[in-house]
């Protein structure tokens, strides 16, 4: 009322129609930042769902190269660059022209040594960022070096002092390279991993069918002296010869069979097993092994890395193991828990669902399965706290 005492009524309408434009100046700013603030929160996201997969292993490579041994040849190039700009003083830049006591080369000497703290500074921020790289902290190393470029051009404002774009370019192409690399060699290690393990795998079926085939040929060759000794004598019951060529003729099958399941590559179990006390009830693992024995898989997968021995759902013996259990990997794909390493042959379904898909899938094949698990020595130890 102060203000508005005196005026009159146009000059009052003239005020009001500024404030009304101020207002809607206003609210259309507003409307402005609301908008950006919402592409923010969707980028942040994004980049948090990026981090997150790439932490559990779903990296996107930013430079796709074969192999780790690339990526390290590419990068000593990169950073014999870094040197080469360092060298030229490259790194950090700032105006020439300034004077200090009326003098342009104390001036420029001023300069030069302020250019020399700010480029030390930053490139122990980077190397730093480099030698602490993890591949799912990419972005947020980026984000620290450009903290860095953006720290030294407000402190260095008075002599236009700034990091060159080019120095930063290539130190975030290093980033990028660094974090690639380490990518691809934890991928390479994983690889080796994998390809001792289906090696020891490979080596144990191998040892057993050995063992088998020995012992086979050991049991025949008995036979066949004792049916000899029967023949030769001459002396023996007709019923003690016929059961000796039979017995014969089941261990030359036996060795027969043996020596075909060894030919066969992709013959095998394939395993359903379960560990209650470790996964709880609606989880399984869809296994194949081409042990004689499958259970002796079955023990070595139920060692000290879990608390309680795995229990054996079924085990299915099939010409085509190997098909078998990835028909059976690929029904239940949607039920992965790590989508990431497919290896780890873990599916949150109940053994009772498993046992419906095999049936439509093994058919006769399925002819023992047993739907719940014993868990006995996680029901023992229970009942003991």
């Amino acid at each position: 009322m102060e203000r508005l005492a005196g005026m009159d009524a146009v000059r009052i309408a003239e005020l009001t129609e500024g404030l009304r434009a101020e207002h809607e100046g206003l609210r259309a700013a507003l409307d402005d930042v609301t908008r950006r603030l919402r592409e923010a929160e969707q980028r942040i996201v994004w980049t948090e769902e990026t981090a997150l997969l790439q932490e559990v292993g779903v990296y996107e490579y930013r430079h796709p190269l074969t192999d780790a041994v690339a990526y390290k040849e590419r990068l000593a190039q990169v950073r014999a660059r870094i040197k080469e700009m360092a060298r030229e003083g490259r790194v950090v830049v700032g105006t020439t022209g300034r004077q200090v006591g009326g003098s342009v080369a104390e001036g420029r000497k001023m300069v030069r040594d302020f250019s020399k703290l700010m480029a030390r500074a930053y490139n122990a921020e980077a190397d730093n960022c480099v030698r602490t790289m993890r591949p799912y902290k990419l972005q947020s190393a980026i984000e620290r070096l450009e903290k860095a470029v953006d720290t030294i051009v407000r402190l260095g404002r008075t002599m236009s002092i700034h990091v060159s774009p080019e120095y930063h370019r290539t130190r975030i192409y290093e980033l990028q390279l660094t974090a690639d690399y380490l990518a691809k060699r934890e991928e390479e290690r994983e690889l080796v991993r994998s390809q001792r393990e289906r090696q020891r795998e490979e080596e144990a079926a191998r040892r057993e069918v050995d063992r088998e085939k020995e012992r086979l040929r050991e049991e025949e060759a008995r036979c066949r002296a004792a049916l000899a000794e029967l023949v030769r004598n001459g002396d023996g019951p007709p019923e003690s010869v016929a059961e000796l060529g039979a017995e014969l003729a089941r261990l030359g099958a036996a060795v027969a069979a043996v020596e075909a399941r060894e030919a066969n590559t992709r013959a095998g179990y394939v395993y359903v097993i379960s560990n209650f006390g470790a996964f709880g009830e609606d989880v399984v693992k869809i296994g194949m092994t081409r042990r004689l024995e499958p259970e002796d898989r079955v023990r070595e997968l139920g060692d000290a890395s879990v608390p309680f021995r795995f229990d054996t759902h079924a085990l299915i013996f099939s010409e085509d193991a190997v098909e078998l259990e990835a028909r059976l990997h690929a029904a239940l794909d949607d039920r992965r828990l790590n989508k990431v390493d497919l290896r780890r042959e873990f599916f949150r379904a109940t053994p009772a669902e498993v046992r419906d898909l095999l049936r439509a899938i093994a058919g006769r094949r399925l002819l023992e399965y047993r739907d719940t698990a014993e868990a006995l020595e996680w029901r023992q130890s229970a009942g003991t706290t």
